[in-house]
């Protein structure tokens, strides 16, 4: 019978023990009367947390001496001399709290962080932008990294900026856990205002070029001999021929193909003879309207001005030629000596 009555008296102790552990929340240690059988009570045999969280497991022993605490993983939970549990990673680990000849175990599951996004995808062109929003379960501030910057690059705080065409995984990442943005930079489309014109030399043309992205493009002939282009897209015909202005912006490209017009020229009088000290006014037409290059085969007989008034010098014979972009015309001319 007093065999029964210490056993009975003896959970009765520990009884009072668990409530005065309940209600004080204090780590504290609890003396109960020596047992023949050593053993632990612990405050909870399982455990939740988050990473970065921590409690406090109380033990109970019965010699009333401080147990030691262990890990079964110190790198997913790990815990001090006085009991604090602190999660570090997800993953699962055993606490045991042990004196000589007893143990007990909690077992402590760290969850994995989760980590929600704003946009899990998204399409840009070069120099726009959008804001990365990240959420993590455990309030935990997130990091951004991009996997290609030279694509599109993100700030600390999430800002994402498309720098050129192609694919790049924006990473965030908090507390072991990764989520992933997949942003594809296109190339723009570009529209200029003519796809082909023909000029005559000299003659200009202003090409406007309108992106989808707003930003100016970079033009450039592929014959400048032909065709010149400038930074604003104005070409200048050259000379008779043909050549391709191409307007580019970020891997995308429009053209526009330029004929320069080969003219057609008269010449009036085609023949004519003069007495040295006359002169003449040769008359040339041009389909393009420039002014010809004149000139003389023998101007010590015959010389021409820049307006194509032929004057006679000496007597012999002189050819006069007009010339624009190519194309050729003559005149004959006769001096003779004045009677």
């Amino acid at each position: 019978m007093k065999k029964v009555n210490s056993i009975l008296q003896r959970r009765f102790r520990i009884a009072l023990c668990i409530i005065g552990i309940i209600i004080l929340g204090t780590p504290c240690m609890l003396h109960a009367q020596a047992s023949t059988i050593p053993f632990i009570i612990i405050s909870t045999y399982h455990k939740v947390l988050n990473i970065d969280d921590s409690f406090t497991l109380y033990a109970f022993t019965s010699n009333g001496k401080r147990p030691s605490f262990k890990s079964s993983s110190s790198s997913v939970a790990s815990v001090n001399t006085y009991g604090v549990v602190t999660a570090k990673k997800a993953g699962t680990a055993c606490i045991t709290a042990k004196i000589s000849g007893a143990e007990a175990s909690c077992k402590v599951t760290v969850s994995k962080t989760g980590i929600t996004l704003s946009h899990t995808s998204a399409t840009l062109e070069c120099g726009q932008s959008i804001q990365l929003k990240a959420t993590s379960s455990t309030g935990a501030e997130c990091s951004y990294s991009s996997s290609k910057s030279s694509i599109a690059k993100v700030s600390s705080t999430g800002r994402i900026t498309a720098q050129k065409p192609g694919q790049a995984e924006i990473r965030v990442k908090c507390q072991g856990t990764t989520a992933i943005c997949r942003i594809r930079v296109k190339s723009p489309t570009i529209t200029l205002n003519k796809k082909s014109a023909s000029l005559y030399r000299l003659r200009t043309l202003r090409l406007h070029a309108t992106t989808s992205s707003g930003k100016n493009v970079t033009y450039r002939s592929n014959k400048s001999s032909v065709a010149t282009v400038s930074p604003s897209g104005l070409v200048t015909a050259v000379k008779h021929g043909t050549a391709t202005i191409t307007a580019s912006l970020d891997g995308a490209s429009a053209s526009c193909q330029i004929t320069v017009k080969k003219p057609t020229m008269t010449i009036s009088p085609t023949n004519v003879t003069l007495k040295v000290g006359e002169t003449k006014q040769l008359t040339v037409k041009i389909s393009s309207n420039n002014v010809p290059e004149y000139s003389s085969s023998n101007p010590a007989v015959a010389d021409i001005s820049e307006r194509g008034v032929i004057s006679a010098l000496y007597p012999g014979r002189a050819t006069i030629y007009a010339k624009e972009d190519g194309v050729k015309k003559s005149c004959v001319v006769i001096v003779t000596q004045p009677k």
